[in-house]
């Protein structure tokens, strides 16, 4: 079907049709436009929403629970959703939405151009037109006079008293009209002979290829509609493997959920250490009352002033056992000892291991400026290795203070486990005298003093004086560092049982007790190895924390 020869008188409705289609792919445009714009929204509340229920989080708060985790997991997967939905959104506006309002333009012009051709055509054909009609009524005319003289001289030749003048005259008039019709006549059939090949030109090549050119434009426009649906789809389609990987990391999120796992996390969190209190006693408050005649009975005791209140005994019991209470909010120590033993425990080796870490760090700086310095001994015009030694001994500094924290820490590490494993050792039995008063073990470890208990059973053994054997045999621990000036070789005795420490130039010791005044310093070499040194033998730095030297007698 073509539009030149089916449709070569329906300039007008083309012109409507064609301005639809144009109206058409603008409407579909702003359809997409609209569509990117609801995407782009979407993904903007998506990341709010992760940002708002997935705030910064310091190392501490770092979720443990894998409740938590999975969580924090779907809000990841949520924000790589949507992520691409915005490259939905982008997409479409740059392949979609772009072309089409590109093409919509191009089309308005290529439609402009294809109807000023028709109408240009169309002007052209009514000119020679009007060229043809004039030439006709100026035909018709001249023939109408020219009749009417020769009307005019036929009468007066037949008159006879019209002069001969007249006649004359008015043979001569109709010989002139004649020769102005034939005129006409000739220009008339050249305007017509005109007018039809233009018409011919004008419908049967003019106007059908103008036609075709809009057919061709319509059909490209179509086309083109397809190709931007296609395309809308494809988009989507692109994102679905990704969008699909979110969804299914979802959903192992959701499968990672251990209740168990958190079960034990709870309990590794909020672990005192202590162990559960023991029976309360039985407190006699009859011992000094007068018997009766029957035997193996008890009066009904007095209200006698001297008595003890049983609320006063009850509410001294409960102030200690802060474990049914409220914990008293003890403040923050270096050694943790404020918490309970397990969580001590804990935080004592969580800060040994960020320590070796710190550690590691400096090692492996000095490690480098050692490198460096070698570079720079060997090849001088790359830099001074003198310009290194202060960094190189700030590290050093550095390094020992690490050592000794962590010798600090691990001292009191090996205190609290020591405590807890001979604690647990110590743990009176239950089904030992069942008749004899128990003793009642505090959250802090010791026992209750309850006057009333002293005639009642022996007192239970004071768990920390087994803690002072273990204590015995812990080394002592560093009390700062030291930094050997000059060379000792340990030849010169300080006493007959401690002997001095041989320790060489630039070495760094720990000091584990202070100079009492006698010129020797006790210190401790990173193997071990412990003894004096002279105290003018190296420049010695303690620990802003510490708590004092331990001085052996």
């Amino acid at each position: 079907m073509s539009w030149g020869i089916d449709l070569w008188d329906q300039f007008d409705n083309l012109d409507k049709h064609t301005q639809w289609g144009i109206d058409f792919l603008d409407r579909y445009a702003k359809f997409v436009k609209e569509r990117l714009e609801i995407e782009q929204a979407y993904a903007k509340q998506l990341r709010n929403l992760v940002k708002k229920y997935c705030p910064k989080r310091s190392k501490d708060d770092e979720p443990r629970f894998t409740s938590c985790i999975s969580f924090y997991s779907i809000l990841n997967e949520l924000n790589d959703y949507a992520g691409q939905r915005e490259v939905v959104a982008e997409e479409m506006g740059h392949k979609v939405y772009g072309e089409l309002m590109k093409y919509s333009q191009d089309l308005k012009c290529e439609r402009k151009h294809h109807l000023q051709e028709g109408r240009k055509a169309q002007q052209y054909l009514d000119h020679c037109w009007k060229q043809m009609d004039s030439s006709k009524k100026k035909f018709e005319r001249e023939c109408k006079e020219a009749e009417k003289c020769q009307l005019l001289y036929e009468r007066l030749d037949n008159d006879i008293n019209a002069t001969k003048s007249e006649v004359e005259k008015a043979k001569a008039q109709l010989y002139l009209r004649t020769h102005m019709a034939d005129e006409s006549k000739n220009e008339y059939a050249a305007q017509l002979q005109t007018f039809n090949r233009e018409q011919w030109k004008h419908f049967n090549s003019a106007i059908p290829q103008i036609f075709k050119n809009l057919q061709d434009m319509d059909q490209q426009r179509t086309v083109k509609l397809g190709e931007t649906y296609r395309s809308f789809a494809e988009v989507e389609r692109r994102v679905v493997p990704i969008i699909s990987k979110c969804l299914e990391g979802m959903v192992s999120a959701g499968k990672a959920v251990d209740e168990r796992k958190d079960s034990t996390i709870v309990v590794e969190s909020f672990k005192s250490g202590f162990e559960p209190p023991g029976d309360f006693p039985f407190e006699d408050f009859s011992q000094n009352i007068q018997r009766t005649g029957s035997d193996g009975t008890i009066g009904t005791p007095k209200n006698e002033g001297g008595k003890p209140d049983p609320k006063h005994s009850i509410s001294k019991a409960k102030n200690k056992l802060w474990l049914f209470g409220k914990k008293p909010k003890a403040p923050t120590l270096e050694d943790f000892s404020h918490l309970p033993p397990e969580q001590r425990r804990k935080k004592l080796q969580q800060r040994i291991e960020e320590l070796n870490k710190e550690l590691q760090k400096e090692v492996d700086q000095r490690d480098a400026l050692n490198k460096m310095k070698d570079v720079y001994e060997k090849n001088p015009q790359m830099g001074d290795p003198s310009s290194l030694q202060p960094k190189i001994s700030e590290t050093m500094c550095t390094m020992e203070r690490l050592r000794s924290e962590i010798h600090k820490n691990e001292s009191w590490l090996s205190e609290v486990e020591g405590k807890q494993s001979s604690r647990s050792d110590r743990r009176p039995s239950a089904d030992v005298n069942h008749h004899a008063p128990h003793g009642r073990e505090s959250p802090e470890g010791s026992y209750t003093d309850d006057p009333s208990q002293e005639h009642r059973s022996p007192p239970q053994p004071d768990p920390h004086e087994f803690d002072d054997e273990f204590d015995d045999d812990d080394p002592l621990p560093a009390i700062g560092h030291c930094k050997a000036l000059y060379a000792f070789d340990g030849k010169n005795i300080k006493s007959a049982n401690e002997g001095t420490l041989v320790m060489k130039e630039d070495e760094v010791l720990y000091v584990i007790e202070e100079d009492k005044g006698d010129g020797w310093t006790r210190a401790r070499k990173q193997s071990g190895e412990e003894g004096y040194v002279p105290s003018s033998y190296v420049d010695i730095t303690l620990e802003k924390n510490s708590k004092g030297a331990v001085t052996y007698i």
